[in-house]
């Protein structure tokens, strides 16, 4: 049988590489999609709501935290924080004004030594994005 002049074996064999090349482009995005993201971008410690900056002080200071939930590990499960072994990230709520539960808000926290961290993430969508927060 013949298409267009030519051969159905050859439309096939067309059709066949079409559908090779996009699936390799969807595995290609598929596999980019499943790495860790980059963090977006920096807040300034002091560009953050008071609570933040009430937050980042009690977290200096070893405590007292507003939650029994805070200064627990962060798994960092979404993969939005660059990779670190278990047990590096702790999470801290930001009070959220009127909020009847915990809020969205948090600081995670990365470091050895949980009052000094080496770096700290400011969340206002409860782990969807972060910033990191620079002095």
């Amino acid at each position: 049988m013949f298409v267009s002049g030519r051969p159905l074996a050859w439309h096939a064999g067309k059709l066949g590489l079409a559908i090779l090349v996009v699936g390799a482009m969807l595995t290609s995005v598929g596999a980019q999609a499943k790495g860790p993201a980059p963090v977006m971008g920096t807040v300034a410690l002091a560009e953050l709501p008071r609570e933040a900056q009430d937050t980042d002080a009690a977290i200096r200071a070893g405590g007292p935290f507003a939650s029994s939930k805070d200064d627990v590990v962060f798994g960092n499960r979404e993969r939005l924080l660059p990779a670190e072994s278990k047990g590096y990230y702790r999470e801290y709520t930001v009070a959220t004004p009127g909020a009847r539960d915990r809020g969205a808000r948090r600081i995670v926290c990365g470091g050895r030594k949980p009052t000094a961290p080496e770096a700290c993430y400011y969340t206002a969508d409860h782990y969807t994005s972060f910033r990191r927060i620079v002095q």
